[in-house]
């Protein structure tokens, strides 16, 4: 194929741009407010994914040992439990230590309650491991990724419970499950978002490139009659919606570059509560996912809108 056929298809695209440039202007208008909106879901989503592992990263099992355990059967219960997949960290705290963590939480401010105890530690037997487990992320494998939290733990307790010189698992369902399941509904809320936009920019697309086709039906009939390839005359419009959908992406992406830091400044001096509670993705790692998923959508639902919308109007 020759450089001047290439040059004369990207002309013709831009034209057909040109010659419905209200219908174009919509189009592009409208997928950017569809992008935009994608993008910031998107945001939102990675955000509360982030602040759901951040999260998970303090739920945790305690493995209580039998009184009469061995500081040898100690030291082996905890190498066992560190040579799990799911577990990212496991934390001695001695029976002196769960005492004064104890009173900091529920003596605080009321000292003279603890000096009732003097010198007996009324937790005497209660040595632990804090076990903790590593988030979906940080799985080794697609099995364990796979995974929900709350499946994790119920492994992790029941391994913890065959273990030699255990004498009681303590776990927090609650936690657990309501994780796993806010966890199921973004990805739910996700995918429905996503084919809905999806949809509406194809659609947009679409047409607009009919429109494209229906302007200029007689052009296109005198060119195929005087021998034109199928790829001259069906290329252009294919360029056109490939344009309109860089274009669609590019400008609600830099629109949101702009904007997200400065929404999540006024959001946490707004809510001063929420500073020691979450924290939010900087923007490089939100655009490191967002970026090229914005891109490639908005080339891709510009090829297939005027793709198939090219096929199915001009029988060439």
């Amino acid at each position: 194929m020759r450089i001047s056929t290439l040059g004369y298809v990207g002309k013709q695209g831009v034209k057909n741009i040109w010659r419905n440039k209200m219908f174009s202007l919509a189009s592009v208008a409208t997928m950017s407010a569809c992008i935009f909106l994608f993008g910031l879901f998107f945001s939102i989503i990675l955000n509360f994914q982030y602040i759901i592992r951040t999260a998970e990263e303090g739920v945790a099992i305690t493995v209580f040992f039998d009184e009469d355990a061995t500081q040898a059967q100690i030291d082996k219960i905890g190498e066992e439990l560190r040579g799990r997949d799911d577990v990212s960290e496991v934390i001695y705290v001695s029976a002196d230590e769960a005492w004064e963590s104890y009173k900091q939480e529920y003596f605080k401010g009321k000292p003279e309650l603890a000096e009732g105890f003097k010198d007996d530690n009324p937790l005497a037997d209660s040595d632990n491991y804090e076990v903790y487990m590593k988030t979906s992320e940080d799985a080794g494998d697609l099995t364990a990724r796979s995974k929900s939290l709350a499946s994790t733990q119920q492994e992790l307790v029941k391994f913890a419970q065959s273990l030699d010189g255990v004498r009681d698992v303590n776990k927090s369902d609650v936690v657990a499950n309501t994780l796993t399941s806010v966890n199921k509904l973004v990805g739910y809320v996700s995918i429905a978002i996503i084919a809905i936009l999806f949809g509406v920019s194809i659609f947009l697309i679409s047409n607009t490139v009919t429109m494209g086709i229906t302007v200029r039906k007689e052009e296109i009939a005198i060119m195929k009659y005087i021998g034109a390839k199928d790829f001259v005359v069906r290329s252009p419009f294919v360029i056109e919606g490939l344009i309109m959908g860089l274009f669609g992406a590019i400008i609600p992406l830099a629109l949101l570059y702009m904007l997200y830091e400065k929404a999540v400044l006024y959001i946490m001096e707004k809510f001063r509560i929420l500073q020691n509670i979450i924290s939010f993705l900087p923007v490089s790692d939100v655009y490191k996912y967002l970026l090229p998923i914005g891109i490639v959508l908005g080339i891709g639902i510009g090829f297939i809108g005027s793709f198939f919308t090219v096929r199915k109007h001009l029988k060439v």
